[in-house]
């Protein structure tokens, strides 16, 4: 069978909307991560609320703004 994505595929960086999302940081994972993140900025949770997050999310803090990359 023929594989035909209509629209865009995310210019070639993944093959499903789940890894897309993935790449450009807007899957559940990361919103939860920052849904977090933002009131432990402000105090409002603790720092290891957000470690936890980011340990059980598998979020990469050293990855490049996918954006620009």
């Amino acid at each position: 069978m023929r594989y035909t994505v209509p629209g865009t595929d995310g210019f070639g960086r993944s093959d499903t909307h789940a890894s897309l999302r993935r790449h450009f940081e807007v899957d559940r994972f990361h919103i939860a991560h920052t849904a977090i993140a933002a009131p432990a900025a402000d105090g409002k949770m603790s720092a290891k609320d957000v470690t936890c997050a980011i340990k059980e999310y598998r979020i990469d803090v050293e990855k490049l703004d996918s954006i620009g990359v």
